[in-house]
């Protein structure tokens, strides 16, 4: 729910802020913070991105001012002892990893979640927290206008790129006119969609399009047809030395197939299972990844199954397959 007043007032009673995301953040929580940030500083604010990790270079072209660093830089960076810590994609400060968490508590800084994920807590006013926004870079910059701040090229570029990597190219169900509104006033400041679209999907090696290819040619379909996977191992990460990051998109290439309902990534790290999970329908994944311990949207969610008391794979999966049948076929 759009909780603007009190929100915007925290935000222009504050000087001194900190930006941050979850872990391991891909581009829809770093254009969200970036956008964010650019825009407190029109405001006249000191404020900065910080992350757990340093950005990654592929993220770089988004930051071209340098606004995000990692928290080992931010007393080099930012002096002052944050008032407010302001955390975007996600809903608990623990997701921002433990320097994160340990500096939102040594400060003191009150803290304000703005998401579109579900979330058990956060009644508090002053939050941001809307379950049908199809983006947190939609949120952030719905906001932004609120707030009545020119949204300018810097502002516009991570902006589209962090609803353009939450929609996976706008074709989940949540996106919605007002959605595309918000893309069209971004568009006029001038920002090219191949720029934004290349920027993030358009720089891959090789090896990628040849793990992709492995991977596809080994998918698999459950008995009634509703449900397709693949299954993606770190020695074939190895193998092909592709970045794990760029292989978070490759379970979208089963969305386009027949009749498919559901689809998941299992990726097997050793001694865990990450699993992915999708629906091209109205069905609810994310019922499924919480009581398999994790959470998410009800079109795209995940969890972390770790191996115990001997499970395989092959059992992992089946289970899972099993799971998803028995929850929503």
């Amino acid at each position: 729910m759009r909780n603007f007043p009190e929100l915007i007032h925290t935000l222009k009673e504050s000087n001194n802020i900190v930006i941050t995301t979850h872990l391991i953040p891909d581009a829809d929580g770093i254009g969200s913070e970036i956008a964010l940030c650019l825009a407190l500083k029109k405001l006249g604010k000191n404020v900065i991105c910080c992350n757990d990790e340093p950005l990654l270079e592929r993220y770089r072209y988004l930051d071209p001012h340098h606004n995000v660093v990692g928290h080992d830089q931010l007393k080099e960076k930012f002096e002052q002892t944050p008032e407010l810590i302001v955390v975007v994609d996600t809903n608990t400060i623990e997701r921002t990893g433990h320097k994160l968490t340990t500096l939102a508590h040594s400060s003191g800084a009150d803290i304000i979640y703005i998401d579109h994920h579900p979330c058990k807590q956060h009644g508090k006013n002053g939050h941001y927290i809307d379950t049908s926004a199809a983006a947190t870079g939609q949120m952030v910059g719905e906001l932004i206008k609120e707030m009545q701040i020119e949204i300018d090229p810097y502002i516009a570029l991570p902006l589209y790129t962090a609803i353009l990597i939450d929609t996976s190219s706008f074709r989940y169900p949540t996106v919605t006119a007002d959605t595309h509104q918000l893309i069209a006033e971004l568009m006029s400041t001038g920002i090219k969609p191949p720029l934004a679209y290349n920027g993030i999907y358009g720089a891959k090696k090789i090896e990628h399009m040849h793990l992709l290819g492995k991977v596809l040619s080994n998918a698999s379909l459950d008995n009634t047809g509703s449900i397709a996977w693949i299954v993606l191992t770190a020695d074939e990460l190895e193998e092909y030395d592709v970045d794990i990051e760029d292989t978070h998109g490759f379970i979208n290439n089963l969305l386009i197939l027949d009749k498919v309902k559901i689809t998941c990534m299992f990726r097997d790290d050793g001694d865990r299972v990450k699993v992915s999970l999708r629906s091209t329908s109205g069905l609810d994944v994310g019922s499924v990844a919480i009581n398999l311990g994790g959470g998410g949207h009800s079109h795209s969610a995940a969890t972390i199954i770790y191996k115990e008391n001997g499970q395989d794979l092959d059992l992992i999966i089946k289970n899972v397959i099993s799971k998803i049948q028995e929850a929503v076929l």
